[in-house]
């Protein structure tokens, strides 16, 4: 049980990590970079995903039409000030965005905040061990589990723990290559 729980924490730590550098742009259009901006719609924070299609027309550019084109200046606006240096131009059926070619400042920039990601990623893994293994600890105080399970548990949580360390470092190291290849 224990370890069911902390295994399910971890899953959820590399999936958002898996969501997260998605977003990260390598070159190559990808709707990923732009769906999960927020914009205002309706009065309140929106996805864009929400609100649009968002197409792939090749390999650096993408096309998003809103399905209510009064959201169009909204999603236009929400892109433009994301940070992620895209320039949406807007036909008045849709918004076309042409991913500009990455630049060897830009990838390196990029790979750092991969480190730092991947970072935040590991301290979650070691969150999830710590409160598994505080609940694990309470339980043998507590005279549910004996000694010898509880060690055994502690090492399968270590174990584990590894495990989500070693995919972690591995969806890292595939992202920079991604971002690093020209």
């Amino acid at each position: 049980m224990y370890i069911e729980t902390a295994q399910e924490e971890m899953m959820k730590s590399i999936e958002f990590l898996k969501q997260d550098l998605s977003q990260l742009r390598t070159g190559r259009a990808s709707p990923a970079m732009v769906e999960n901006i927020i914009i205002d719609a309706y009065g309140s924070p929106m996805a864009v995903k929400g609100v649009a299609s968002i197409m792939v027309t090749d390999a650096k550019s993408l096309a998003i039409e809103p399905w209510d084109k009064s959201l169009m200046k909204a999603i236009e606006d929400g892109i433009r000030s994301s940070g992620l240096g895209l320039n949406p131009v807007n036909d008045g059926k849709l918004l076309r965005i042409v991913v500009p070619a990455m630049t060897e400042e830009n990838r390196r920039g990029l790979v750092k905040i991969i480190g730092q990601k991947t970072e935040d990623a590991r301290i979650r893994i070691r969150q999830a061990r710590e409160e598994v293994r505080a609940l694990i600890i309470m339980a043998e105080e507590g005279g549910d589990i004996p000694e010898d399970q509880r060690y055994a548990l502690l090492e399968d949580l270590d174990t584990l723990s590894k495990e989500f360390n070693e995919k972690i470092k591995i969806i890292s190291d595939e992202k920079e290559r991604d971002i690093m290849t020209i």
